[in-house]
């Protein structure tokens, strides 16, 4: 393997990971002609036809596009590991997931910045979500038009999803025709990250238009060794492309956008993080922060699925029919998001904040889609918002190329096994209102013979999925367990920063792109404020 050095970079920052955060920070520290930056990105192009269809991303999962992860063994899942999708590819998880966009209750960012964290207070991180926001239905107090990242209502919405909202009403709960405007509680139809009837992730959003800057070199199929040292300044990195190790250096960071699971690892392989696991491993140390890889949060979802009596679901999605009308027009179930409808509750009337979410499919969608149905089906998808259970992310090995070992430790904590519970009991109320009356068929999942408390919470344990969501590893704060600070800048060194969902101290109640894109454009303006002063 080839070695190549240098030794005067022509860059400002290296960006690692052109996913969510590292698109948005690569397209507005190109703003400025006179800053140069480099985009690293482990995976490939987002040329992949599948890719920009918006019913097509469960095919991604467990193909070159995905780091395909796995979990430990959950002791409290009964020993299963479970799969973890992560996009490897420009764009990473917004080229692979449900195109939901929810911001999160706002009283989640209230919480960060009663934590410590000055500048991320609900008032104060809106302007950048509306900053990154183009809002089909226009502008008001929290929406705005002509930011980069297109947001719409659904261009093709299955009559089993207006059928869920129905039930909800019929169940007593609220509509809500916006999530993310002044009330987050209650149910309806979700709006998506799509323009022209596809998918817009934050690479078509965001990079794209903007590869033309001769002030931005974006490389792909690049895998990051570590980060080098001088002192405790970061100065640049060591990654290796097409089996040749280069040597690169930085004139003002390095920044870390690669996500819960590598942006620890790389900082643990460049000798910051617990200094008994890195000693253990023989990594030099650089600065002992015991919370790296620490603080691992990620909701979790249960499937409660029935058979529709009526053929209208989108198990014909992928009919002739359909595709030529998404061909010509860019309309028809292909567009379809998939869980298109769904809401927020609270499960106990005591709680400030919901601490369920659900999502519903007109579709059989049970272990990730990835086991093709045979039957038209409808699934609802009760959705842990507020996990009490932590886990963690540590070195299987020094080896860069080994993937780390992922511990949820999911429901650790029997508090977030009751809120599932709540759910599933909810989703079979909901599936008996006089709104499903003319398409409940059998329930499928998980089956009339499991009744008891006993019988669903060993249901669940068996059956829960990972939602998409692990954040917390590089938690902001300024305790003995925090990694960076509120201006995200690494705890003991110089010249590094973390921009990417890792950040969050606690996990939001919702999907968790949206808010990841809002950290990137906040650490945008805290980069440029920072060398224009």
């Amino acid at each position: 393997m080839k070695t190549d050095y240098i030794s005067n970079s022509p860059y400002d920052y290296v960006i690692v990971g052109a996913g969510s955060a590292g698109c948005v920070l690569a397209n507005r520290l190109t703003q400025d002609s006179n800053t140069k930056v480099l985009l690293l990105e482990a995976g490939k192009a987002d040329d992949k036809q599948e890719i920009h269809i918006p019913t097509g991303f469960s095919t991604l999962f467990q193909s070159e596009y995905d780091w395909s992860y796995y979990t430990e063994k959950q002791p409290h899942l009964n020993n299963r590991s479970l799969y973890w999708p992560r996009g490897k590819v420009l764009g990473g998880c917004s080229s692979i997931n449900a195109m939901i966009y929810i911001r999160g209750n706002y009283h989640d960012y209230d919480r960060w910045h009663n934590l410590g964290n000055d500048g991320w207070s609900a008032k104060e991180v809106l302007p950048y979500f509306k900053k990154a926001e183009n809002q089909e239905r226009g502008a008001n107090e929290y929406h705005s038009m002509g930011g980069p990242l297109n947001i719409t209502n659904q261009r093709f919405i299955n009559s089993l999803s207006h059928t869920f909202v129905k039930a909800c009403l019929e169940a007593g709960f609220c509509e809500n025709n916006d999530f993310n405007g002044e009330q987050q509680e209650g149910f309806g139809v979700y709006q998506v990250t799509q323009k022209n009837g596809k998918r817009h992730s934050v690479a078509a959003a965001y990079l794209k238009p903007i590869l033309h800057r001769s002030n931005l070199t974006v490389l792909t199929n690049v895998h990051v060794k570590r980060i080098l040292f001088q002192g405790t300044r970061a100065v640049g990195l060591t990654y290796i492309q097409d089996d040749v190790t280069k040597d690169i250096k930085i004139a003002r960071e390095v920044i870390l956008s690669c996500g819960t699971i590598n942006s620890p690892q790389l900082l643990m392989l460049s000798g910051i993080g617990p200094a008994k696991h890195l000693k253990s491993l023989e990594i030099p140390m650089i600065v002992d922060l015991p919370g790296v890889g620490q603080n691992l949060q990620d909701h979790l979802l249960v499937p409660v699925i029935y058979e529709c009596t009526k053929l209208i679901t989108l198990l014909n999605a992928n009919k002739l029919t359909s595709l030529l009308k998404y061909l010509i027009f860019k309309n028809g179930p292909l567009t379809s998001n998939v869980a298109e409808a769904g809401g927020f509750i609270k499960t106990r009337p005591n709680l400030e904040v919901s601490d369920l979410q659900f999502h519903f499919a007109p579709f059989y969608l049970f272990n990730h889609g990835l086991i093709k149905p045979e039957k038209h089906a409808f699934t609802f998808g009760p959705t842990l918002l507020r996990p009490q259970s932590r886990g963690s992310i540590t070195l299987r090995s020094n080896n860069p190329f080994e993937p780390p070992v992922i511990q949820p430790n999911y429901l650790e904590n029997k508090a977030d096994l009751q809120v599932l519970l709540e759910g599933v009991y909810l989703s079979r109320k909901l599936a008996k209102m006089t709104a499903f009356d003319v398409f409940r068929g059998d329930e499928l999942v998980p089956g009339y013979s499991v009744q008891t408390e006993e019988e669903i919470c060993d249901f669940i344990r068996n059956n829960v999925e990972t939602l998409y969501h692990p954040i917390g590893t590089c938690k902001m704060g300024n305790d003995s367990m925090s990694v960076v600070n509120s201006q995200l800048q690494v705890y003991g060194v110089e010249g590094l920063r973390v921009v990417d969902g890792s950040i969050m101290p606690d996990i939001i109640g919702g999907n968790t792109n949206a808010p990841i894109i809002m950290i990137a454009e906040k650490a945008a303006d805290m980069l440029i404020d920072n060398y224009q002063r």
